[in-house]
């Protein structure tokens, strides 16, 4: 056991950047979709860990970085998958950033069937309820969305990546 850390504190460093991304796919199967959505993102190749909803204090919002291969990446995502010939699906992502840069920022994700603006607009809400129930107050919101029309086996997908600058 390293005696240098504190059992209050962890090992780990929190990531200092988040990016928001988003994609669709569309193919044979719900598997090579939802990985044809993550290409089309721009951030496969990675394993995404799933993350609950919170962006560390003072991180900095940048474009998607490039992440070595095989990466664990801590990754808040939403994402949808239909076999339904014509159905529209979607997914978005929101991060609320707050006014005091002490606290940190929520991340919210969200998909549906329908189309984006009508998903972008339920996570971007998502995230101001977060705030209101903490009593903070929001600088901005920052969100992204995807959609996909169903010819095979669609997947819209949309994700916040934290990673270090």
């Amino acid at each position: 056991m390293n005696d240098n850390i504190s059992p209050i504190h962890s090992p780990y460093k929190a990531p200092n950047t988040i990016s928001l991304v988003a994609g669709k796919g569309d193919t044979n199967n719900p598997l090579n979709a939802f990985d044809m959505a993550l290409l089309d993102a721009g951030i496969c190749n990675v394993n995404l860990i799933k993350i609950s909803s919170i962006m560390p204090p003072k991180a900095e919002v940048v474009p998607l970085p490039d992440i070595p291969m095989g990466s664990l990446v801590p990754t808040a995502y939403g994402y949808k998958t239909s076999d339904i010939k014509g159905e529209t699906v979607s997914a978005a992502v929101s991060v609320a950033i707050p006014k005091d840069k002490e606290l940190c920022g929520l991340i919210m994700e969200y998909s549906a069937i329908g189309g984006k603006k009508e998903t972008e607009d339920t996570v971007r809400e998502m995230a101001k309820t977060g705030f209101e129930m903490r009593g903070w107050e929001i600088d901005k919101i920052i969100s992204l969305a995807s959609e996909c029309t169903v010819e095979n086996i669609g997947c819209a997908f949309a994700a916040v990546a934290l990673w270090y600058k």
